[in-house]
Order: structure tokens, then sequence, then C-alpha cells
């Protein structure tokens, strides 16, 4: 079975800068195939990685659901829209050298996310046993972990800035993952975009008040912001970037 990794966090903190660094880290490292989940409806991994998608999850939902009041039905008939969704999830799957990426997506208009939770939930449990690694960018806040979507935990890697919100949502999400009988065998939490790489008196107490296992910190650092609002993928930084740096020497402590 894969060792699925699952990264979360409040929002805003950097959760997909990091889960693609890391992607591209394990990649180099040999542990590929990787399996790169964007399980937020919000898709960038992509742009991360610099990845084009083409079809997400939620765009073959719309298509199938949508099918029989289309005026030119894109399902061929003799065929069932389950036999049609299943051929068009390996659409979905967009290969790369070292990982391929899959992307939950979101519905059209009005309405939750509900249907496409569950489609993600069961391509993870067809594909699982097809990558030695899962890596799961999981959207802002707890859902996907409180609907058990993600299979088989193994790693939480939780993602907070120098917040003591960002913290406390972190410690959320960690009593969270226990309350639900998880059972990971390793939790811990990244602090991103830390000025000179250090944190403060006051984020530390708060880290030790929610109980946090604190893997390491990733520094501030504007080459990124520069690279997001250029459009440049971020696993494009030069190799001595401080925060590749960063990332790096966390996913080495790790049992991966």
């Amino acid at each position: 079975m894969a060792h699925v990794i699952a990264v979360a966090g409040k929002g805003g903190v950097g959760k997909t800068t990091l889960t693609g660094l890391i992607i591209q880290y394990l990649g180099e490292k040999g542990k590929g195939p990787i399996l790169a989940v964007d399980a937020d409806a919000n898709s960038n991994l992509n742009e991360v990685l610099g990845v084009k998608v083409e079809t997400t999850l939620g765009d073959i939902r719309e298509e199938v659901a949508g099918a029989e009041m289309a005026a030119k039905n894109p399902i061929p008939s003799g065929v069932s829209k389950a036999d049609y969704m299943e051929f068009k999830f390996d659409d979905a799957l967009v290969e790369s050298d070292d990982f391929d990426l899959l992307v939950m997506g979101r519905t059209q208009g009005k309405g939750c996310y509900c249907f496409v939770n569950g489609l993600l939930q069961a391509q993870l449990q067809r594909l699982e046993k097809n990558y030695p690694y899962i890596i799961v960018d999981n959207e802002a806040g707890m859902e996907h972990i409180s609907r058990g979507v993600l299979p088989n935990m193994e790693t939480a890697i939780l993602v907070s800035d120098c917040s003591r919100r960002g913290v406390q949502a972190a410690g959320r999400i960690a009593q969270l993952i226990k309350e639900c009988d998880m059972h990971p065998k390793q939790v811990g939490l990244i602090v991103n975009r830390a000025p000179n790489g250090e944190l403060n008196e006051g984020t530390r107490d708060e880290i030790e008040k929610q109980g946090l296992h604190l893997l390491g910190v990733v520094p501030q650092n504007d080459t990124v912001y520069d690279y997001d609002c250029d459009g440049t993928p971020t696993v494009d930084l030069p190799e001595d970037s401080p925060v590749k740096k960063a990332v790096r020497e966390i996913v080495d402590k790790l049992e991966f």
C-alpha cells in the first residue's frame, strides 16, 4: 500500500508551495512514482509543479451530469455513465517524470462538493496500489480529514505561518486526526514564512500549548513571492534557495 502523506493547515499559510517542493525532492531521491493529489477545490498545485491540467474530477462529473441534456451526448451509445466516467478518469491523471497529478476540481455553480469528494476518495482507493507514495495537498480546514477521504494516512504534515491563529488551526487538525481514530505514524508541524527563519517566543509558546511536534521552520523568502507573481513554478527555485534547503532538511528527518 502507498505511504499517504497529507499536508493540511489554515488557508494562506503556504501548504501548496511546500507540498510541491516535497514532491519534487522525493522524486529527486528516487522515491517515485509519486501520486500528487490536489484535493483543494481551488486548485493550483499544478502551477507550483509546472504542469498543465486539462481535466479535473469535477470537470468529469459536470460532463456526465449534463450529458443527457446536451445537444450532442458525449457518452457513446451502449456505454453506461459509470463506465464512461472510469474511462475519463484516466484522462484526468497528468503524467510527469517523477510524479502523476490528480486534481479534484469542483462542481459548477451552487451546491456542495460532496459528490466530487466521493469521486476523489474512490480514485485514491483505486490508484493507491500503483504508487509507493501519495502526497495530498488538502483544502484549507479539516473537511477531507473529517470525511475520511484519505486512505490509510501514514504521515500528517501540518503547516502554519508564524501567527497564533495558524498554529491553533494546526492544533485543531491534529486533535481531529486523533478523534477520527486515524493513527498516522507521524504528525508534525512546519512553520512557514518565518522572518530570518526564526520563531519568536509567542509562536513557540503556542506550539507547545497545542502539543505539536515541530518538524522545522521555513524562512520567509522574497523569491518565492516573485515566482508566484510571475507565474513561475515554485519548484524551479534555485538549488541554493533557503526555502528549498529548509524543506529538504525537514524531509530528510521524516521516516519516508
